[in-house]
């Protein structure tokens, strides 16, 4: 088949959870459903393999699409052969078998860049409110109190000179961080087993960015931000042990994937106050269980995975969507997480 037919077949193509990025229903899908043959499955998520399963049959798609939803393996195995490309709609594929997609001839392809601006201002909105106390100054007015008006009574300060620690910092989003929190006056750490960041990074030689050990980011930074991946490795890599390394007076903020930080350990050490306060706007179940203690800690202050969730983001991840599939359809390779 020529590349010039292939670009004008429209591919069978599911998106089994749109609502869960078309939620407000506010985002453009022209370009993609030109390219496709597009069903929308308006879901925010589908828990049970078995309506996977039903769904992927009963369309028999070429691409199926998916944002944020864990794929079994029991419904990734079933599969008909009609489906090709699995496009997850987002940066993290940890809810994907990828080695099970690979065995099975299926490509998978991210979108690792489409948030970067996003999620790095999230990172900085906590500092800045933790920097002022404005979440606890919030909940004070909330609840009719009024003190701070008469007899202040929160630590604040100014962010200029304080000391941001990345535990991944020196890929995309770190460094969207830090394009940020330097002309702010920040100082940068960034944790990296080489003891260097990546030739011909754009902060390799910046006088206030500094390469050190793991253990050292926790030891010496004001804010720790975590900005890594979720895998096998990372998964509960920042615990108990590393919480005690803080500063009392230091911020954990956590804008990758919730499972990175042992939550179990992280509650504990909230409770007993050894460090400032927490921002979580991932956490490693979404949304916590009913009865989890998070939700009432007085120094751990949640957001619903609102990073990658501005319009503009959505957006663009509906265009890069289709940047992927349209790389797909003239035979090219773009993004793929699973290559032979």
């Amino acid at each position: 088949m020529s590349v010039a037919s292939r670009i004008l077949r429209r591919p069978p193509t599911i998106f089994l959870n749109s609502a869960r990025l078309n939620y407000d229903q506010r985002l453009d899908f022209t370009r993609l459903s030109s390219l496709t043959d597009l069903i929308c499955n308006q879901v925010d998520s589908i828990a049970s393999p078995d309506e996977i399963i039903s769904l992927v049959q009963k369309h028999k798609p070429e691409i199926v699409i998916t944002k944020e939803m864990e794929l079994p393996s029991v419904a990734l195995e079933s599969f008909p052969p009609s489906v090709k490309l699995l496009c997850e709609a987002g940066t993290g594929y940890n809810n994907i078998p990828i080695q099970l997609a690979k065995e099975k001839g299926i490509m998978v392809v991210n979108i690792p860049t489409y948030s970067n601006e996003s999620v790095a201002h999230m990172v900085i909105t906590y500092i800045l409110n933790f920097g002022a106390a404005i979440f606890d100054q919030a909940r004070m007015l909330h609840n009719q109190d009024r003190t701070n008006f008469k007899v202040f009574q929160h630590p604040i300060y100014e962010i200029t000179g304080k000391t941001l620690g990345m535990i991944g910092g020196s890929g995309t989003i770190g460094t969207c961080v830090a394009d940020v929190a330097l002309p702010l006056g920040m100082n940068i750490l960034i944790s990296s087993r080489s003891g260097r960041l990546p030739r011909g990074h754009k902060y390799e030689n910046h006088p206030r960015v500094k390469v050190v050990p793991f253990e050292d980011v926790f030891r010496q930074a004001d804010f720790v931000s975590v900005n890594c991946p979720l895998n096998a490795e990372t998964r509960h890599s920042i615990g108990e042990r590393e919480i005690r390394m803080m500063k009392p007076t230091a911020f954990l903020i956590n804008t990758a994937r919730g499972a990175i930080i042992n939550e179990a350990e992280l509650i504990k050490c909230m409770k007993e106050n050894v460090i400032a306060g927490a921002g979580l706007d991932t956490q490693e179940v979404e949304p916590p269980a009913e009865d989890s203690e998070i939700w009432n800690l007085p120094n751990v202050f949640l957001t619903p995975h609102i990073g990658w969730r501005r319009l503009e983001t959505r957006q663009r991840l509906v265009d890069m969507t289709a940047d992927n599939i349209e790389s797909y359809i003239k035979g090219e390779t773009k993004n793929v997480v699973n290559k032979k």
